[in-house]
């Protein structure tokens, strides 16, 4: 079984979307706002050999700056904010679990799930 996916700087890529993995690679970390002698140092490769990964990547998308391949890149899906995932699904989890520490007794003997202390637990979970 093969990876489908790359993670680098808090961004996955996915690799069935026609980048070449050392594009999407490229891609991910200047979708982390990173230059491009900042991404060879990252890769191990020469800044040149990154120009032309991401050129190559540009191409493909037809996008004509590196601020326009990331838009796209993200705009077709191809790329995602890492975090943006924890965070929906530990939400949803907290929203629609039964943990006891989230939940509040209410005089009318109505229960909720007290947003803000599921809202702490994820900030706390992410500063770890």
């Amino acid at each position: 079984m093969t990876t489908q996916t790359i993670t680098y700087s808090g961004w996955t890529g996915r690799l069935d979307m026609g980048l070449a993995p050392r594009e999407l690679e490229a891609t991910l970390l200047a979708a982390a706002d990173l230059t491009v002698k900042e991404v060879a140092r990252v890769m191990g490769i020469a800044p040149k050999t990154v120009e032309k990964r991401l050129e190559a990547a540009r191409l493909k998308l037809g996008a004509k700056t590196m601020r326009g391949l990331v838009l796209e890149a993200f705009k077709r899906q191809i790329i995602s904010p890492a975090v943006m995932a924890l965070v929906v699904m530990l939400t949803s989890h907290a929203m629609i679990g039964d943990d006891q520490a989230l939940r509040v007794r209410r005089g009318s003997g109505e229960r909720r799930v007290e947003f803000r202390a599921s809202v702490k637990r994820i900030e706390q979970y992410l500063a770890a």
